[in-house]
């Protein structure tokens, strides 16, 4: 019986054509919330970039791919910032290599300069602008997420030797989501179960993005929508229809199947 469901947001709950959550959906969640069923975001977007679920029954949200958790109600379930030395490393790379990185804490974001990619990823999200600081602000601030656009040829030498103790999660070439090592939405998942005293088979989740792979692979059953790429579906225990064609619905409403 399945007691939680954990959804990514872009591409899985919402749209990129319409930058929304179709109705269907909606009325879906909402239905399997009333029964009981635990609703969790599951999302690569920090707290101040998530502005598109307004509309959404949930419970809670696990942002920055599992680096912190929070309740709907606010309280923390698991917070876990990246490393200082990381943050300090980052702030002088910059200073000779001039990589836009957006850094956000639990509650702001700030970008140090941002270029094309830059602008292209955040009007695919929807997302305005964040405002734009020097990198040195980092440093007194409880960094949870670097945001990084740097692409997949100079991700060797960054991880290796600027965020030597963080993870790097992409679902996009032009950027990367780094965290603190060894966290993902598959441990984000984890820390939920423990909170609300529920087995990792008891869950479903949802994903379309390379970094919704553990998460697919950890859950109970794990769920690719048919926009995924074929690596990502790989990773799943079921294929369903894209997010424009009541991906989630078809499956929530068969919930009792599995």
């Amino acid at each position: 019986m399945i007691k939680a469901i954990f959804f990514d947001i872009d591409g899985t709950l919402v749209s990129f054509k319409t930058h929304a959550i179709p109705e269907s959906t909606l009325q879906a969640v909402r239905e399997v919330h009333q029964r009981g069923i635990k609703v969790f975001i599951a999302t690569g977007r920090p707290i101040p970039f998530i502005n598109n679920i307004a509309d959404l029954e949930y419970d809670g949200i696990m942002s920055s791919n599992g680096a912190s958790i929070c309740t709907a109600d606010g309280d923390v379930i698991s917070h876990v910032p990246v490393d200082k030395d990381d943050v300090r490393r980052m702030v002088a790379y910059q200073q000779h290599t001039p990589i836009a990185v957006t850094y956000a804490t639990g509650d702001e974001a700030f970008v140090t300069h941002y270029n094309e990619n830059f602008q292209e990823v955040f009007e695919l999200l929807d997302l305005q602008t964040p405002r734009v600081l020097q990198p040195e602000e980092a440093l007194n601030k409880d960094i949870v997420q670097v945001i990084a656009f740097f692409d997949i040829n100079q991700e060797p030498h960054i991880m290796n030797e600027v965020l030597q103790n963080c993870d790097a999660q992409r679902w996009h070439p032009y950027f990367a989501d780094c965290i603190r090592k060894g966290l993902s939405k598959a441990t984000g998942i984890d820390a939920v179960c423990q909170y609300l005293g529920i087995d990792i088979s008891q869950t479903m989740a949802f994903g379309d993005g390379g970094n919704d792979k553990q998460m697919l692979l950890h859950a109970g059953i794990g769920v690719a929508m048919g926009n995924a790429s074929d690596e990502v579906k790989a990773c799943a225990d079921i294929v369903t229809d894209t997010v424009d064609d009541e991906g989630i619905a078809k499956i929530l409403r068969n919930i009792d199947q599995y």
